[in-house]
């Protein structure tokens, strides 16, 4: 089938679309439990609560499919206070491959929180390094590929890299019962070189995108995406429950995607619940936190063809949050207000 064919050569489809003129690359991994690390897509929701919070996750994307996407994240955030005022910093890490290209960023978030309307507004930035990588040298194209030359010299057949820096801001609320937040990431839409020391070496570009080449190098622009997210937590009156609703939507002005999830929480111990992103997949979702551990898993089913060669993809995130005892002042005064 030639369905089959296209997604089992993945990385020949991402490796050789390179032409004559600039690249456009999305960098920023599709996650399913959005509203368990919030940080990594919005700079102003870090500091949520009056605690140091960690969290590290993995994604596994269209398992079956080779040199699907994988992405590897971290993220940390704590507030605290300057003379009465109330601010929060924030770090992530993350490592994005997605065939034979493979993208690192790392992300320093600041933020400056205010009270507004009986909940809490932050204010947010996020200054970033990235660095793009092409594995030119593992490039294979079969004999008889219809799409291909083996001699195309757009397709560089050694490893070549660059780096650019980065910037997003963005503006979070949060009260008892919902928070939302829009928010804008590499809103300088940098432009990355991507060189070999090799000078008769040639470059190419992204999936989906156009390549420039120019003496061995060429480049890669990161494409600025806007993302609103809002959710709740509604108890449920006389019960032990809270239904936890949420939504996400993406923009990188080319492309727009919206998910809906839908969460039940038992005594803040256990979250079970169901998703559904927009002509891509269906979700499902478990997690458990005690004592400031928390895990969380989902499992995305392909709505699309995609479920021809892939069974689905799978994503886990768990972390802990560390109360803040800076002094004997403040000792046990700290209370988490987390509401994710």
């Amino acid at each position: 089938m030639r369905l089959l064919r296209i997604l089992s050569a993945l990385q020949i489809i991402i490796a050789a679309v390179a032409m004559p003129c600039l690249t456009s690359a999305q960098t920023d991994p599709q996650l399913t439990q959005y509203f368990n690390v919030p940080s990594f897509y919005n700079p102003a929701a870090i500091g949520m609560t009056d605690m140091i919070r960690l969290r590290l996750g993995s994604r596994l994307q269209w398992v079956g499919i080779d040199n699907a996407p994988k992405a590897i994240l971290a993220t940390a955030d704590m507030p605290f206070r300057i003379a009465k005022k109330r601010f929060a910093v924030g770090l992530t890490l993350n490592q994005n491959s997605e065939g034979l290209f493979r993208n690192i960023s790392v992300n320093l978030q600041g933020g400056y929180k205010f009270r507004l309307f009986k909940g809490e507004m932050t204010a947010g930035f996020q200054l970033g390094f990235a660095n793009e990588v092409f594995r030119g040298s593992k490039v294979f194209i079969p004999d008889g590929d219809d799409f291909h030359e083996p001699t195309d010299e757009a397709i560089p057949r050694t490893d070549v890299s660059g780096n650019a820096f980065d910037l997003g801001l963005g503006a979070f609320y949060s009260h008892k019962y919902f928070w939302a937040g829009i928010s804008g990431t590499h809103l300088t839409s940098p432009t990355i070189t991507l060189s070999d020391d090799n000078p008769t070496s040639t470059g190419g570009g992204g999936e989906g995108s156009e390549g420039s080449v120019n003496n061995g190098q060429y480049e890669i622009q990161l494409r600025r995406t806007l993302y609103f997210m809002a959710g709740g937590n509604i108890p449920i009156k006389n019960t032990l429950f809270e239904v936890m609703p949420s939504l996400m939507v993406k923009s990188d002005f080319d492309f727009t995607r919206a998910e809906l999830s839908g969460r039940v929480r038992y005594r803040k111990l256990f979250t079970f619940g169901l998703g559904y992103r927009h002509d891509d997949a269906v979700t499902a979702m478990l997690a458990a936190e005690y004592k400031g551990f928390f895990i969380g898993y989902s499992f995305d089913y392909p709505t699309s063809a995609i479920s021809k060669a892939s069974s689905g993809s799978h994503e886990i995130i768990a972390g802990y949050s560390l109360k803040l005892n800076l002094s004997d002042k403040n000792k046990n005064k700290h209370k988490s207000i987390r509401i994710m």
